[in-house]
Order: C-alpha cells, then structure tokens, then sequence
C-alpha cells in the first residue's frame, strides 16, 4: 500500500469499473429512440424509463452507502457491471414495457451499487493525494457515461435491438477483473479489525455535510441543465442545426473530462473549498458570454462551462468523505447518488420555465444558481485534511469496537 501517493494499479481497475458501470447508465438514453420506433411508445413512457434509470441508479445510492459502512462488501463493485450490463442487455428482447421497465430498473440497481464501495476504495488507494485520485475515479464515469451511446448505438444499428446483448462482453469481463483483485483492495483497508468495520473517533460535521450536499444538489441543477439545453439552444435560438448542437454538448462534456482531472491536483494543492468557490466564480461570466457569443465562439464558452461545472465533481466527494470520516459509504450515497439525482428534478424545472419563457431564460438562470451554490460553499468550514487516512490507525486503538448497528 502507499501512503502518500496514489496506487496506480488499483486506481486504473477502480477507475475502469468506474467507466464500464457508468456505461450502463448512459445507454438508456441512447436506447429510446430505437424503443420508441418498434414498440410504439408514447414522449411519456419513454422519458419515464429515463426517470426509472436516475431513481434506481442515484435515490438508493445512500441505503448502499449506509450498508456497506456497517459491513465490508467489497462485492458490491464487481457487482456494478454485472447488473448494469445484464439490465441494459434485456432491454432488447423484454417483450413488454413492463418488463423493459423492470430491466432499466435492474440497470440502475448495478449502477447504484458500485459507487460507495468504489469511492471508498478509491479514497483508500489514493493515500494523501485523495482529490488527485478521486479526480481519476470520477474521469472513469464521465468517459463512461458519454461511451454508452458510442457503444449501443452501432450494436442496435447492425443487429437490431437484440444487439444490447452484446453489452454483456465488455461489462461482465469488467466484472471479472473487478473479482479478481478484490484480494488486493482489501490490503487498502485499514479500519477493518478480524474483517469488522471500527469505529473513528473523528466528529462527524453532518451541518456542514448537509451544506454540501445543497451546493452539489444545485451544480446538478447546472449540470444537467446545460446537457439538456446546449442542443436545443443551437438549433432553436443560433438556428446552427443538430450536427452543431451535439457537438457543443462533447464539447462540453469532454472539458468537463479535462476539468475533472484538472480539479483534484488544484484541490489538494491550494485546497477544496477554494477550487469549489472558484468555479462557482468562473461560471456566470462563462454562460454570460455563451449566450453573447455565436455559434463557433459558444461552442468554446460551452467547453469551458463544462469544466468549471465538473471539474468539482471528485473534490465534493472529497470533502463529503472529510465532513463523515466514519461513514464513507452514505458519504459517496449522497455527494454522488442522491444530490446528484435532484439534478433531473432541476432539469424538468428548467423545461417548465422554457415552456414559458423560452431557452435564453433558461441559461439567465443557470447563470444564477452557481451564485446562490457559492453563497453555500463560503459557509462551508475546512475539513480536516487527512481526516480519512486517520481511520485505521483509530480504529486499531479502540480494538473491537464496531460501526453501531
């Protein structure tokens, strides 16, 4: 194990697992247009699969979470591309929209699961350096979730929709390597005393935590808002058609890629809540100037505001896992699942105020919610640095003290 940098090996299987799980999660999108033309399904019943694939993936998340910081069950995280594969592959030849449902469901349960035990032990293989390695973890699900349409789609488009099953090969064979070095994880956990989970004596600062998990749930908000805009406001508002439009939404998710691994080195070098107040600083001039700009120079401010949004994603989880030293895995439930998940509840708000007022209204007020998310983050207090790495070595002092039921 290192103790001050990050272990490369078990950073590249957990940021992997990472990206194969997130697969997953973004091939449900990808699957509806196909679903829609063969069974018939109405605006309704499609974008309810979508809301089935975020409550089942990110509401849960913090039950997971909750479990998994009672018992060590490193398990979990081969389990991830397991479901995850196995949902999306049935999606193709479920013979009805229940069952179709009942799939996504199961999708979103293997999605669910991974990520609090694989945060977990990607705190623990990251040694000091925890924002640097988190920010690897976190590249892991961005590359996924934007390879899920890249993957099903040629599959359902040479075979059909029976062409899911093939999403089995890569994700079950993640699976399998996932298993394969669960006895090298485990060798990263240090708070675990004849395989039971101690207890730390660190506070746990929940005021704070719940302070957090508002700044997250409103960067979802902005988030999930301009993936769902960008295309529409170029095609509808600069008139530059879909082929532009989409290209803007890669243009911002692969900055939000760049801004991630941009963002933990920050971090850990001038401190979380300084990178977090500074892109909560960067992103109204950004989407000030997008919406001033034309098609090419919008493109470049959307890129940009990607990498502001995202580039905080690792450094919350971070901090989230500072704020609850001893409960790590509802930690990861939270800064991840389910503030995360409120981000659709943002993005259907959004719609509404397009439906009244139109697509510019609707970045005026995306501009506004980093603001109101930077009033949040200067209440924030410093967590202590270190806080996590402290836990075996406390937990060994208190001998056979266990996590409280």
């Amino acid at each position: 194990m290192r103790a001050h940098g990050v272990d490369r090996r078990a950073m590249a299987v957990l940021s992997a697992g990472h990206l194969f799980t997130d697969v997953a999660q973004g091939s449900v999108p990808a699957l509806l247009p196909f679903l829609i033309s063969r069974d018939h399904l109405s605006y309704a019943s499609a974008s309810a699969l979508v809301l089935a694939a975020t409550i089942s993936s990110s509401v849960i998340q913090p039950l997971f979470g909750h479990i998994s910081d009672r018992r060590s069950l490193p398990w979990l995280m081969p389990l991830g591309p397991a479901l995850g594969g196995l949902g999306v592959a049935l999606v193709g030849i479920a013979p009805s929209y229940g069952l179709i449902f009942a799939c996504v469901l199961l999708s979103g349960v293997g999605v669910a699961s991974f990520h609090p035990e694989g945060s977990r032990f990607a705190n623990y293989v990251s040694g000091s350096r925890r924002a640097s390695g988190m920010s690897l973890f976190s590249v892991g699900g961005n590359v996924g979730f934007a390879l899920g349409p890249v993957i099903v789609t040629p599959l359902v488009l040479a075979f059909g929709l029976h062409g899911t099953l093939f999403v089995l090969i890569p994700t079950w064979l993640m699976a399998i390597v996932l298993s394969l070095e669960l006895p090298r994880l485990r060798g990263f956990r240090t708070d675990l005393i004849s395989g039971r989970v101690q207890r730390t004596r660190q506070p746990e600062a929940w005021g704070p935590f719940a302070v957090l998990a508002g700044v997250i749930a409103l960067r979802s908000f902005v988030y999930f808002g301009l993936v769902t805009f960008i295309p529409l406001y170029f095609i509808h508002v600069l008139h530059s058609g879909k082929a532009l439009g989409n290209g803007a939404l890669a243009a911002m998710l692969l900055g939000g890629a760049v801004g991630t691994l941009a963002g933990g080195p920050l971090a850990d070098r001038f401190g979380r809540r300084a990178v977090l107040a500074g892109s909560m600083i960067a992103l109204p001039p950004l989407l000030v100037g997008f919406l001033l700009s034309g098609p090419a120079l919008a493109v470049a401010f959307a890129a940009a505001a990607g990498a502001a949004t995202i580039a905080t994603f690792a450094v919350t989880i971070v901090m989230g896992q500072e704020y609850l030293p001893g409960r790590l895995g509802i930690s990861a439930g939270v800064t991840i699942g389910l503030s995360i998940g409120l981000g659709g509840v943002g993005a259907a708000l959004l719609g509404l105020l397009a439906d009244a007022d139109g697509l510019t209204a609707v970045f005026v007020a995306i501009a506004v919610l980093p603001l109101l998310a930077l009033g949040l983050a200067l209440l924030l207090p410093a967590p202590r640095a270190g806080s996590a790495l402290k836990l075996g070595r406390e937990g060994r002092e208190l001998g056979a003290s266990e996590m409280p039921a």
